[in-house]
């Protein structure tokens, strides 16, 4: 009976130990399949979820893009205002601008250029019949 018994014992632990091994095996099965499935599911997600960001940042550029251009348009127009400011400054208190001093010195250059050839003629040596009149003038 102890055998018969032990027998018994044995094979019910043979038995529990198929049906273990089956089970594993049916949860793997299961895991693949379902696995497969979570999988495809996720990509899925992960594709709408890619391209809703692939919008939002498309438009965000465009709208970064837009404020950049209006900043730039305001930037402008500020540059322009505060030069416009600075020079009717400059001019209430008579300081010249610079084309003016441009100007200036343009004709001064000039003028100088004038004197030198005055300067020169003068004092080149006179001919004999320019001494001559000269001394018959006098």
């Amino acid at each position: 009976m102890a055998k018969k018994k032990a027998k018994e014992v044995q094979s019910d632990l043979v038995e529990s130990a198929h049906k273990i091994w089956l089970a594993g095996l049916g949860a793997l099965a299961v895991a693949t399949d379902e696995g497969s499935k979570l999988f495809d599911s996720l990509v899925s997600k992960g594709e709408e979820v890619e391209g809703k960001g692939k919008k939002q940042v498309e438009k965000a550029k465009e709208t970064v893009g837009g404020v950049k251009t209006v900043a730039e348009s305001y930037w402008t127009t500020f540059e322009q205002k505060l030069d416009e400011q600075i020079t009717s400054v400059i001019h209430r208190l008579g300081v010249p601008t610079k084309d003016e001093i441009e100007t200036l010195t343009k004709k001064v250059e000039d003028l100088t250029a004038s004197i030198e050839k005055l300067r020169e003629k003068e004092s080149k040596p006179r001919t004999r019949s320019t001494r001559s009149t000269a001394k018959t003038e006098a």
